[in-house]
C-alpha cells in the first residue's frame, strides 16, 4: 500500500503525559483506505481501519467524521489541514462560535424551557412553524446571556431589528425575571473560554456536521445503486429505511442535484396509462407545476382522487412533474 497522506497527532492524558497517534490515507491497486494508529508504548501501536473501498468521496466523508471524533476527544495535529478542506474561522466568525460554545457549555435549562413554551404559544397564535419565530440556537443564547434591554438583545447573533421590534418586549419580560451573573457587552466570552475547551467543542460540531454528510452520502449511494439494479421505490425504501413519501422527496432532491431518475420513474409509472399521464402533462402545461392540488383536481376531481387514494395520486403527480420540468429546462442532467 502506498501512503498518500500521513499526519501525527497528540493529546495530553490524565497523568500529564502525551499520547501520540497517526492518521493516514493509503492507495492500493485502485482502492482507497484510511485509518488511525494509536501509539501507547514505543514500537507498539493499535490500528483502527476506518475505510476500505473504491470511492474517494466516500472515503473523505468517513475520514472527516472519524477524525472529528478524535479531535473532539482532545487530539491535535502536528500539521494543520487534516480535514482536506478550508478549516477554522477568525475574527467575527470565531467570536460568534465562542458565543455558541459558551451557551452550550453553561446552559440555563429552566429559562430555556420558559422560552420554548413562549415560542410554542406564539407559533400557534401566528400559525407559523416554531423555527420562524426563533431557532433553538437563538433561544439557547437568550437563556444563557439573559439580555435585559433591546440593545442587549441586538448583540445576539440571529436577533435582528425586525425580530426585536416584533418579539423583544415579550422576550425581555422573561429574561428580566431571572438574575444574571455575566454582563453585556459579551466580549468577556472570548477571554473566559479556554482555547482547548473551545477547540474540543468546535470539533464536536464538525463531527455532527460530518455525520450528517456521511449519512446523506450513504443514502444517496444506496438509492442510486437501487435504481441501477432496477429496484422499485418500495424495495429501495426497505434498504434505506425510508417511508415511501420520504423516498419520493429523496428522488426529487437527487433529481435537482443532477442525478438521472428516469429509469426509476419509468418503472413506477409502468401501470399508469398513457392517457392518464398525458392528462397530467396537459394540466401542468395549463396550470403550471408549482402547486399539485389544482392539477389533481383538474385531472381526477375530488371524488375520483379519493377513490384511487390521494397518496398514490400525488406520488404520480410528483414523478411526472420531474419529467415535465426537464422539458422546460432542457439538458439539465450532466451525466
Amino acid at each position: 500500500m502506498e501512503i498518500v497522506f500521513l499526519n501525527r497527532l497528540s493529546k495530553r492524558n490524565e497523568q500529564g503525559y502525551e499520547d501520540f497517534a497517526q492518521v493516514w490515507i493509503g492507495q492500493h491497486e485502485g482502492g482507497w483506505s484510511a485509518g488511525w494508529s494509536t501509539h501507547h508504548v514505543p514500537d507498539e501501536s493499535i490500528d483502527d481501519l476506518w475505510y476500505e473501498g473504491s470511492l474517494w468521496q466516500e472515503l473523505l466523508h468517513v475520514y472527516r467524521h472519524e477524525l472529528a471524533l478524535k479531535m473532539a476527544e482532545g487530539y491535535r495535529p502536528l500539521i494543520h489541514g487534516v480535514f482536506h478542506e478550508q478549516e477554522g474561522s477568525s475574527g467575527r466568525g470565531q467570536t460568534l462560535q465562542k458565543l455558541y460554545c459558551y451557551s452550550d457549555l453553561f446552559p440555563r435549562d429552566e429559562v430555556y424551557e420558559q422560552l420554548t413554551m413562549w415560542r410554542r404559544q406564539k407559533a400557534a397564535t401566528e400559525r407559523k412553524a416554531p423555527y420562524f419565530i426563533a431557532t433553538n440556537r437563538l433561544l439557547r443564547l437568550i437563556s444563557v446571556y439573559l439580555p435585559h434591554t433591546e440593545e442587549e438583545l441586538l448583540e445576539l447573533p440571529g436577533m435582528g431589528q425586525g425580530k426585536v421590534s416584533q418579539y423583544g418586549t415579550e422576550l425581555l419580560a422573561i429574561t428580566t425575571q431571572n438574575d444574571r451573573t455575566t454582563p453585556f457587552p459579551l466580549n468577556w466570552v472570548t477571554e473566559t473560554l479556554e482555547e482547548e475547551v473551545f477547540l474540543s467543542w468546535l470539533y464536536k460540531q464538525k463531527e455532527n456536521q460530518y455525520r450528517q454528510e456521511l449519512n446523506k452520502f450513504s443514502l444517496t449511494r444506496t438509492i442510486i445503486e437501487g435504481i441501477s439494479d432496477g429496484l422499485s421505490l418500495e424495495h429501495i425504501g426497505m434498504k434505506t429505511g425510508l417511508h415511501r413519501r420520504e423516498m419520493i422527496e429523496a428522488v426529487e432532491h437527487l433529481d435537482r442535484d443532477g442525478i438521472d431518475m428516469d429509469k426509476l420513474i419509468h418503472k413506477e409509472l409502468v401501470n399508469v396509462s398513457e392517457a392518464e399521464q398525458a392528462a397530467i402533462w396537459s394540466a401542468y402545461e395549463e396550470l403550471g407545476d408549482t402547486l399539485l392540488k389544482p392539477v389533481m383536481l383538474k385531472v381526477y376531481g375530488e371524488e375520483k382522487a379519493t377513490e384511487t387514494g390521494l397518496d398514490q395520486i400525488y406520488e404520480r403527480l410528483r414523478l411526472i412533474r420531474i419529467r415535465f420540468r426537464h422539458q422546460q429546462v432542457p439538458d439539465r442532467h450532466v451525466g
